[in-house]
């Protein structure tokens, strides 16, 4: 039999799996492959080759590392079982940088209890225990499982013949691809627990979640535990406490208070957002709190969002603290007539919006109950409609290049629950599919995670620390116009229905004030540091009139500087500006008095830098102009 590997034609014999044709290709392939694919369809090294083009995955890629993960999960899942043989195993997967497995312990564990744990993983490894797919019928299924809950809720959502898993003595419900022996996986460690409903349903029973990662070297392991541990470093609730931006009180849960360094930092960012969307033709708007009842229902959130809605009795009605701002949005274009000229029409809005969260899902500025978003709704035409998409997107692009951000996107389709027509859907999806495609813009689908009202374009940004972070949206509505009856007068006088796009390119400010914290590590970039300069005197008897001259010309160019006249040593006052991430620190002394100049050390560094005060101040406002780095 014949088949071909990159292009080259191999001869193999009936029967022969991956293994025997990986040593054909290349002997170092027997060892670097862990799966190979006949077009898009992935097989097991040890699956017998079809006619077809092969291709290997290797440990160097993405998805080798994905099947390698995935069997770390079912790993764990084994050790587990030998030692906690009451345990129930709920799922597995693999996840961006790990993988977690679900299971229900009949008496909680901590992470004490990981070393042992992870010392049974490794006996597992050292049996080199071949992983083998097996068919079953969903009936065989149903027996191997019937002590399991979770697995046999699952099976019964399966059609024909069902997939699992051996290794050994264990068997698990797995459709997934996984590496060839239990050998493979050497390079492991547990990280944490988590709760986690059963299918994310609050109803239903918390699980104990362990999480994990793996790698194939020991090398990289260690590597990623040491930028773990450089995340620990740069928690925004940590830099949130230490450089004074907000706090959390047991007063309010999940409603943060913003300090005036924090004030600083969002106002910036705030500025900023308004200067570009002027730019690209928005208008301001701001909508109420709170709004009657009639219009959640009207809207669609009464009945899909009820149970994260504050509400309250205002004159015997019922009202409700907005969890969205685009009724609000809604109002403000209803109140007046509009034709085919004015679209497309931009409402832009900072509105803070409140929403339930559980309490234990609250994370510092991660996971808040009240939040401004960024929001805006821009109303526009069938034709005018590709051409605005393709204007956000370039929006996005020039707001995310100033915080160094790179993103990626994922169409998000519709959800159960849905509203509306399903040819609209249908129709909306293909446009946001289309316009991703012409602009260049690479996406993956993102099945069923549509808001209830439209599909949506996610931004997943991604951090200096690799991490990924949800933050911008954009969604196409068809559906809202059609509830609210809005229309414009189009050039045949005829009355037509808008079509509605919701937008928010940081998703709320305090998350992204939550996501920058970390990715600066909290030295904040010139521009939007709560202090941009400090100012030393070496000796206040000498240097602090000059000093005081420094700062007065600096705080009229509304430069945020500050002078230390304490009687501290230079030495401690020097650490105490790193210690706050301040960008710039001046140190006056004999020389700089003299020649009229300064003398600065920037964050990170020890270099000083001698400048004349004119040129210290022509170059510290490029820096914030141009909203560079320093």
């Amino acid at each position: 039999m014949k088949v071909k590997v990159d292009g080259k034609e191999y001869e193999i014999n009936e029967g022969e799996n991956g293994f025997a044709l990986a040593k054909l290709v290349n002997e170092s392939l027997v060892k670097d492959a862990v799966s190979y694919k006949i077009g898009e369809e992935v097989f097991d090294m040890t699956a017998p080759i079809k006619e077809g083009e092969v291709s290997f995955i290797t440990k160097n890629s993405v998805e080798g590392l994905n099947i390698l993960r995935h069997s770390t999960s079912h790993l764990l899942a084994h050790a587990i079982k030998r030692l906690y043989p009451d345990a129930k195993f709920a799922i597995g997967p693999y996840i961006e940088e790990g993988f977690y497995y679900d299971i229900d312990f009949p008496t909680p564990i901590t992470d004490a209890d990981f070393a042992s744990i992870e010392k049974e993983m490794k006996k597992i490894s050292k049996e080199n225990l071949k992983i083998v797919k097996k068919e079953v019928s969903k009936e065989e299924a149903l027996e191997l499982f019937k002590d399991n809950p979770y697995k046999i809720e699952l099976i019964k959502e399966l059609e024909g013949k069902i997939l699992i898993r051996e290794q050994g003595d264990f068997v698990d419900l797995c459709g997934g691809n996984h590496v060839p022996s239990t050998g493979y996986i050497k390079n492991f460690k547990l990280l944490s627990l988590a709760g986690a409903y059963w299918r994310g349903d609050s109803k239903n029973k918390q699980l104990t979640r362990i999480y994990g990662t793996s790698f194939y070297t020991p090398e990289e392991l260690e590597n990623h535990l040491k930028i773990l541990e450089e995340r620990k470093a740069r928690d925004h609730r940590k830099l949130g406490k230490e450089l004074e931006l907000f706090l959390l009180s047991d007063y309010g849960p999940g409603f943060p208070f913003w300090l005036p360094n924090g004030m600083i930092l969002r106002e910036q960012i705030e500025q900023m957002w308004k200067q570009i969307h002027t730019k690209y033709g928005y208008l301001f708007i701001k909508t109420p709190q709170m709004l009657n009842k009639e219009l959640w229902i009207t809207s669609g959130h009464w009945d899909h969002y009820q149970d994260n809605m504050y509400t309250t009795s205002v004159d015997d009605e019922e009202y409700a603290i907005k969890p969205m701002n685009c009724p609000g949005s809604i109002i403000v274009y209803k109140s007046s007539l509009h034709s085919y000229k004015d679209l497309p029409l931009r409402y832009a809005e900072l509105g803070l919006v409140h929403r339930k969260e559980a309490s234990g899902a609250l994370n510092g500025l991660f996971r808040v109950r009240a939040f401004t978003q960024d929001d805006a709704h821009t109303y526009v035409s069938e034709e005018t409609l590709e051409q605005e998409i393709k204007d956000i997107l370039k929006l996005y692009d020039e707001i995310y290049s100033i915080f160094g951000l790179e993103y990626k996107i994922e169409l998000s389709t519709r959800p159960e629950g849905y509203i509306g027509d399903i040819a609209i859907w249908d129709k909306s999806e293909k446009i946001l599919e289309d316009i991703c495609r012409k602009s260049n813009k690479e996406f993956k689908i993102n099945p069923g995670d549509g808001a209830f009202y439209g599909p949506k374009l996610d931004f997943k940004v991604r951090d200096s620390m690799n991490r990924v972070w949800q933050c911008g949206t954009i969604q196409l509505d068809m559906n809202l116009p059609e509830r609210f009856d809005l229309t414009y007068v189009d050039k045949d006088g005829l009355k037509k229905r808008p079509i509605m796009i919701h937008r928010a390119c940081f998703g709320s400010i305090e998350r992204f004030v939550g996501v920058i914290t970390e990715h600066y590590a909290g030295a904040f970039p010139t521009w939007i540091a709560p202090t941009q300069v400090n100012i030393l005197p070496v000796n206040n008897e000498h240097h602090l009139e000059y000093s005081k001259k420094v700062l007065n010309e600096l705080l009229e160019l509304n430069v945020r500087a500050k002078l230390d006249d304490s009687s501290d040593k230079l030495g401690y006052k020097l650490r105490q500006s790193q210690i706050k991430k301040i960008p710039y620190t001046i140190v006056i002394g004999d020389n700089e008095v003299k020649n009229n100049s300064v003398t600065y050390r920037l964050y990170g560094t020890n270099e000083q830098i001698t400048v004349s005060l004119d040129d210290f101040k022509a170059l510290i406002l490029k820096s914030i102009k141009e909203r560079s780095r320093f």
